[in-house]
């Protein structure tokens, strides 16, 4: 009896220990950090202004790199998941002064800690507004506080997504104080000038051995480091009195109270991926409320990284989780729009910009619209709404409002030539339809019945006779007279003017420049086609019918058309529920999340964008996904089998698997049958028993593609034939973004088989002997294979031997004469824009080595 007490006493006290430990153990910050995913890996409160964390070199977005990249030094501000230019990396300091190799790393929610292989061992936590660091020296050691560093440092001067240095300052106010700011312009969002103040405090006395360096007699150091936008009195308010280990103790707890609002069952695994993909989608936007020296109006936040990601499914996920934040970052929108006269799309250091497609903070505003979230005076929001639909931004389009408005209003679209006409146009229309919704509601039938019809305005594009890959129906490029257009110029280069044919998968754009100006930002016409959220009803019609729009939708599907890393996409996989087949949405969206996600440190599929990856993943994990601004979710089979949502109106949601196998049949709420396997966020709030019916996998059909390669265009195979044996690696930096990928090439009778990346080139000898210009077809489309009419990161012997015996050569066009050579090597440059290429003259094939200062953003050197 005794031993049965005892037992029954160590089970209850580990269960109190699991209790105790939490859901947040279950994050692991690495998950994305690595590969495309761009996720920060350091410690931040939920939606914390300060992301203290190493910056290794300043290339990353995120600051974070893996080993063996040295570490410049800790700064105290980044972003999460992002892409393009970098933002940020301000006040940095360096345990050691100059950069470190790291010997050992760790993470967790909250914490951060590396050693170097000097043995300075770094450990960081944070709070809202201020990082916490305990620093333990070998010997006696010192610090260096560099105010001038951030991330994406450019010599060029007013770089187009770099960030620019304006000044600094920083000043020893005693043996334990240091203060100063930063001043820099600039960044992804091409933003005004923003000013980080700091304070930095240290429990040990220190010595100042020159202008931004200390030194301690100490080997174990704590450092708080306030940080502010308005001062540095108020980033010395914002340090906390607490200690390192108890404000760690402060954050989990912090998180604890919002991740354990959905309880799951499942795998380690399954809870790795879950509560990390929570975790992502609550550290951005940033809550500055107080942190604004522009105006003092309450709340405020900042980051918003962009709406156009976040909108489908980060907004929603906060909804559920939070309402009151949600209606915290939904009036901040209306508090910029009041001082600055637009809600932004896009906003970082306290400047709108960029606006990637539509005016997407409609459909934040009809989203808490009709979920009823509270707190929001929706009469004004409906004021800044009609703003950004009636009222054209001129010069400032980039930063907000509707670019092109003017020729969307006075056509029914924008017309082809105008940046991301086709984008912008659907975006629009689905933005028109946010309006009419929130409208109605307010009872302004007058303007309901206006944005209504102009949200059918995408019809204006879609080319209902154009048939491609077996497909009839596109959005396609149409011109300001309304002529379709079947040709179109291909970038703005000022050397070439070439027309390309437009297809639903070309780009217009070469594969080296921004997607900015092209037709469609970030997608392509075969995926923008299905992304008519507002009218599907509309689309299926526009498609010929159910049953085409099923086998158009699994030839979408099983021809590799979806992109499961970028948003545009986010709704296709549930477009099955519109033709009465939730559970085909079901499999495919199992199928997708299978293939694509998991726990690891690359185990993001796309840039991590503010959460929006995380957000996708954790709402299919439970078995809904919102149509953001509508008021529903549309449901199919988990993929864990059990989770209960805590409301915040106190009642429960339990979600729960019935059955064996993966394949959905049927939905219950309640008992009741839910016919169309949607849930309406009301019936959502009442809470409940929402019970998932599966069975067997059932095969999903597959079309055969009779689709046949037609003029220049990539044919996509999954057998690529491997690699030669002359194998090496070129580094593209493509706009200042670096890409670095395998190359290898070698001769298949009289063809030379180049591959570059996963694209295969297959190059005539005719060519290679002979070209007289380069190939640019993307290496970035994987499994694409290309007939190459010209030379790729090499030129031909024929060029080579001019250059060899008249000093120049002529390659597209353009003539490049020799500048300098060695035994090896012949350096040129072009005389019309002075782009200079370094040639080798010591390898089987003359390889372009170097290709540098191209106006163009190409460069690229081979390793």
């Amino acid at each position: 009896m005794k031993l049965k007490t005892i037992l029954i006493t160590v089970c209850l006290l580990l269960c109190s220990m699991v209790s105790m430990a939490g859901v947040w153990q279950y994050v692991d910050p690495r998950i994305g950090s690595e590969g495309v995913g761009r996720t920060f890996p350091g410690p931040s409160m939920p939606f914390g202004m300060c992301k203290p964390g190493p910056d290794c070199t300043i290339k990353p977005n995120a600051g974070w790199a893996p080993m063996p990249e040295v570490v410049t030094g800790f700064s105290q501000t980044h972003v999460s998941g992002t892409g393009g230019g970098q933002k940020y990396g301000n006040i940095l300091i360096q345990p050691g002064v100059v950069p470190q190799k790291r010997i050992s790393e760790a993470f967790t929610l909250g914490y951060y800690a590396t050693t170097f292989e000097g043995g300075i061992r770094t450990e960081i936590t944070t709070s809202e507004r201020c990082a916490f660091y305990r620093i333990h020296f070998p010997s006696e050691g010192s610090l260096l506080i560099d105010a001038t560093h951030y991330l994406g440092k450019n010599p060029v001067p007013d770089q187009r997504e770099q960030q620019q240095f304006i000044g600094s300052e920083v000043e020893v106010v005693g043996s334990h104080e240091v203060r100063g700011y930063t001043r820099v312009r600039g960044g992804w969002n091409n933003g005004d000038a923003y000013t980080v103040y700091f304070c930095l405090v240290s429990d040990k006395p220190f010595q100042q051995k020159n202008n931004n360096t200390v030194a301690f007699a100490d080997t174990l150091i704590n450092i708080k480091i306030g940080i502010s936008y308005v001062s540095e009195q108020q980033a010395k308010r914002n340090i906390p009195t607490c200690d390192f280990d108890t404000q760690l103790s402060t954050l989990r707890n912090s998180w604890e109270q919002l991740l354990s609002r959905i309880q799951i069952k499942g795998s380690e695994t399954d809870k790795r991926m879950f509560y990390t993909a929570l975790y992502h989608t609550l550290i951005m936007p940033v809550d500055k409320t107080g942190e604004n020296p522009k105006w003092t109006e309450k709340p405020y936040y900042d980051d918003y990284y962009a709406i156009w990601d976040t909108y489908r499914s980060s907004s929603p996920l906060i909804t559920l989780i939070d309402p009151q934040r949600e209606a915290a970052i939904v009036n901040s929108l209306l508090n910029i729009y009041k001082r600055e006269g637009y809600m932004p799309d896009a906003r970082s250091g306290d400047c709108n910009g960029r606006t990637q497609g539509g005016s997407n903070a409609e459909v934040m505003i009809a989203d808490a619209f009709v979920k009823g979230i509270e707190g929001i005076d929706y009469n004004y929001a409906l004021q800044a709404m009609l703003k950004d639909a009636e009222v054209d931004p001129g010069a400032d389009h980039e930063k907000h409002g509707r670019g092109g408005l003017n020729e969307y209003l006075q056509y029914g679209y924008l017309p082809y030539g105008i940046d991301r006409a086709g984008t912008r146009t659907i975006e629009y229309a689905y933005n028109d339809y946010c309006i009419a919704l929130v409208a109605k509601g307010l009872g302004r039938m007058d303007v309901y019945d206006h944005y209504l019809k102009q949200s059918q305005n995408w019809k204006n594009l879609w080319r209902a006779d154009y048939e491609w890959d077996d497909v009839k129906g596109y959005i396609m490029p149409k011109d300001a007279q309304g002529r379709w257009l079947d040709s179109v110029p291909w970038g703005k280069s000022k050397v070439f003017h070439p027309l390309i044919p437009y297809t639903p998968i070309t780009k217009v754009a070469p594969w080296y420049l921004p997607w900015w100006s092209t037709f469609f930002y970030e997608a392509l016409s075969a995926e923008y086609s299905l992304s008519i959220p507002h009218d599907v009803p509309g689309l299926i019609e526009a498609c010929g019918g159910a049953d085409t729009f099923r086998k158009r939708l699994d030839m979408f599907f099983e021809r590799k058309r979806y992109n499961v890393g970028n948003e545009p996409s986010f709704l296709t996989p549930c477009l099955y529920h519109w033709i009465g087949r939730p559970d085909l949405s079901s499999d495919r969206i199992k199928k997708i999340i299978t293939e694509n996600y998991n726990d690891k440190p690359d185990g993001l599929p796309g840039n991590d964008d503010s959460g929006a990856m995380s957000s996708w993943l954790a709402f299919h994990m439970m078995g809904l996904y919102p149509n953001a601004g509508q008021s529903y979710y549309l449901l199919h089979a988990p993929l864990i089998p059990e989770w209960t949502l805590q409301l915040q109106n106190g009642k429960r949601l339990h979600g729960l698997i019935k059955g064996k196998g993966t394949h959905f049949e049927k939905v219950t709420l309640n008992g009741q049958l839910l016919d169309d396997a949607r849930l309406e966020h009301a019936d959502l709030m009442q809470g409940g028993e929402l019970v998932f019916y599966v069975s067997a996998p059932k095969t999903i059909k597959k079309y055969k593609n009779t689709y046949t390669q037609k003029r220049h265009l990539p044919h996509v195979e999954k057998n690529i034939p491997t690699r030669g044996n002359k194998k090496a690696a070129i580094a593209f930096i493509l706009n200042q973004q670096y890409r670095t990928w395998p190359l290898g090439y070698d001769w298949q009778g009289d063809t030379l088989m180049l591959t570059c990346k996963e694209a295969l080139y297959k190059i005539p000898r005719s060519v290679v002997e002979n070209g007289n210009g380069f190939c640019w077809e993307l290496p970035s489309a994987d499994g694409a294979i290309y007939q190459a009419k010209g030379t790729f990161a090499f030129i031909s012997k024929k060029a080579l031997r001019q250059l060899q015996q008249e000093g120049y050569f002529i390659y597209d066009g353009i003539t490049w004469r020799k500048t300098a050579a060695t035994a090896d090597t012949i350096k040129v440059r072009a005389d019309i824009d002075l782009t200079e290429m370094t040639i080798s003259l010591k390898h089987e094939l003359p390889l372009v080595l170097e290709m540098k200062n191209n106006p163009l953003g190409i460069n690229w050197h081979i390793e």
